[in-house]
């Protein structure tokens, strides 16, 4: 109830937050969007009405409707995002998986074109007043300063985003009112009409839909960060944004009045509606918004990858957390590929209108699976079945019919993102189908049957004591249970004689932020085979190593365990006894006979599990006392092997 409270909970400092984090995409669309919309057209009446009113009717009906009162509402204890919102729903249905990944490809495809596209409509503005200026090394260098700045965290820069942002707003509502008010003619585009006639009377009409959609590309973001802001901060400020967004395309549409059978050719609606001696101070806080823009970018890809890995969608690579505010976190291998991409994004279209061309087709694809399973959340929730299919219905028109539309710019670039977003599909898929075999082949046997074996084991003094703690981090999920590798461990690679058995297992919930742990011990006097089932949500880090210890002093508190070392001379002194971690990795046995899907799926996910962080220290257990042991992975092994004994 907590979290819900504060999820509701109003504020300045929330109110300012959300400025801060989640509209800079959003925020930056005015510098590209109608200059994409226009393109090469005879700029008519016709024309300016109708592209201005699908813009505001496009902001109010999936922006306003659909994201800030509809899909808000679907939290995970406060959480949002595609992936906290699968994690509401999957336990329903399988086949919520597809939208699940085609929705988080996608929008980690997104995160490669949204930084360079913001920074190049920004900076481009320069040549207003430096028509000579080279403006992709100034890009790039900006990309990469945004980059590298990461490793270092954003608390200290972050603090400044909401006031910069807010200027940002504040600039675009009044450069905005002072053209209506010069044509305020321009208002009759609040009129849906104009916008229909356009889609349906104007030649080629449909296909600006693809352009129209870039005024709404970062209305995911306010669904992502749902948990840094709370849902009426969100609702409160997007009042003020979309008032000053709304006013400056309306003050985009009534300077284009004045330019009645003309062409753009290469201008920027957004820059021409700015006074000349506002210029360079209007460059620099357009490049700060888009700094913004593409920050918020970059640390939504850092949480959705944290996500996907403890949903296990994705590889463990390294995660590291650079200050203690929450949600403050860095994944350096998706910082440095979104780096890349973001530079050959730069150096491949070189300008701002060439990147509009394969701008809004993969977020496109993100809108369609969001609406899909909010449709099956709202399901779930027993709303009135007819609402429910006339939610889906009215949207899947609208989103389908964007994607159409944006089916046109594959050709001139889009390819680019829907081959990305289809890589990270793929390998999404990999990674979810690997765990499903090693899942359905890992056997496991009841504890029960060992315990005496480990008691006896435990005094044998003939066999060297390999620990006084031996600490086992197993798969088995059910308290009775262990994997027989585990057993195979102890018993025979190499008897490992230890005065006390831990055996760790760690489950991910689907509610982002437990933190629970349940200890079964065996019924022995000597209470010396432990076993402890953590139950983390999907956006703990998992600290085992720090976890493991409060339990064990939780435990030492409450006299249920005696960690004081079994050696007679240490034992004399109280010295605690010394911990030791073994953790089993897994390797494709040669003795297998695979399906060729299954052969395919697996190799894939040994050779990317060579590049990734080990097991050890994803579990953040201390290297020096972890030994990683080898275990085959073998899958239906040859039978009935026609091997014959000769004799001489």
């Amino acid at each position: 109830m907590e979290s819900k409270h504060n999820l509701d909970k109003i504020s300045a400092a929330g109110v300012l937050i959300a400025f801060g984090i989640i509209y800079g995409d959003i925020g930056t669309s005015p510098l590209y969007a109608m200059q994409a919309i226009l393109l090469n057209e005879i700029i008519t009446e016709e024309l300016i009405y109708g592209s201005i009113s699908c813009v505001f009717w496009t902001l109010t009906l999936l922006t306003t409707i659909k994201y800030v009162i509809l899909i808000l509402r679907a939290d995970n204890r406060g959480e949002g995002g595609i992936f906290a919102l699968y994690a509401l729903v999957r336990k329903h249905a399988k086949w919520l998986t597809v939208p699940a990944v085609i929705g988080g490809s996608t929008l980690l495809a997104d995160g490669i074109i949204t930084p360079p596209i913001s920074v190049s409509s920004a900076v481009e503005g320069l040549q207003l007043i430096y028509p000579e200026i080279q403006t992709i090394p100034i890009v790039i260098t900006i990309l990469t300063i945004i980059f590298v700045i990461q490793a270092f965290g954003t608390k200290v820069v972050g603090r400044a985003f909401g006031p910069i942002m807010v200027t940002w707003f504040l600039m675009l509502g009044t450069l905005g009112l002072f053209q209506v008010m010069k044509h305020p003619e321009i208002l009759k585009a609040l009129n849906p009409m104009y916008g229909i006639r356009l889609l349906t009377q104007h030649p080629g009409g449909f296909w600006m839909l693809g352009a129209v959609f870039l005024c709404t590309t970062g209305a995911e973001a306010l669904y992502s960060d749902l948990g840094h802001c709370g849902r009426d901060n969100i609702r409160i400020s997007w009042i003020f944004v979309k008032i000053c967004l709304v006013l400056n395309y309306f003050g985009q549409g009534a300077w284009l009045i004045s330019e009645l059978g003309n062409r753009l050719e290469g201008r920027k609606p957004f820059y021409e509606i700015m006074p000349e001696w506002w210029l360079l101070p209007g460059v620099a806080i357009a490049t700060l918004a888009a700094v913004i823009a593409s920050q918020a970018v970059i640390t939504g890809s850092f949480t959705l990858i944290s996500e996907a890995i403890r949903l296990n969608f994705w590889p463990k690579v390294r995660l590291v957390y650079p200050s203690d505010q929450k949600g403050q976190l860095y994944v350096p291998s998706i910082n440095w590929l979104l780096w890349l991409g973001c530079t050959g994004v730069v150096l491949y279209f070189e300008k701002s209108s060439n990147m509009e061309a394969a701008y809004g087709l993969a977020i496109t694809l993100t809108m369609i699976m969001t609406t899909i399973l909010f449709s099956y959340y709202l399901y779930l929730k027993r709303v009135n079945l007819y609402v429910v299919i006339g939610f889906m219905l009215f949207y899947l028109c609208i989103e389908i019919s964007f994607l159409g539309a944006n089916l046109l710019k594959f050709t001139h670039g889009g390819w680019f993102t829907i081959l990305i977003g289809a890589i990270v599909a793929g390998l999404m898929t990999v990674w979810l189908r690997a765990f499903y075999i090693k899942l359905r082949l890992t056997e496991y046997t009841k504890l029960d049957k060992f315990l005496p074996a480990l008691h006896e084991l435990s005094r044998d003094i003939s066999i060297p004591k390999y620990a006084t703690h031996l600490v086992f981090m197993t798969n088995a999920s059910r308290a009775t249970e262990i994997e027989t590798k585990v057993i195979y461990s102890i018993f025979q690679k190499r008897p490992k004689r230890a005065d006390i058995y831990w055996f760790l297992h760690v489950d991910t919930t689907d509610d982002p932020y437990t933190m629970e742990y349940k200890v079964m011990a065996d019924d022995d006097d000597d209470d010396n085979v432990i076993k402890i089932n953590f139950r983390l949500g999907f956006r703990v880090e998992q600290r085992i190593n720090l976890f493991f210890r409060k339990v064990v002093e939780d435990m030492v508190m409450n006299k249920e365990v005696d960690i004081t070392s079994r050696y007679e001379s240490l034992n004399r002194q109280n010295i605690t006894g010394d911990f030791r971690f073994v953790v089993l990795e897994r390797f494709l046995s040669f003795e297998n006979d695979l399906p060729f899907f299954e052969q395919m799926v697996m190799k894939t996910y040994f050779f990317v599990k060579d590049f990734t962080t080990s097991e050890d220290k994803w579990f953040g257990l201390d290297s020096s006392s972890v030994k990683i042991e080898k275990v085959p992975l073998i899958i239906r092994p040859v039978e009935n092997v026609k091997l014959r004994r000769v004799y001489s």
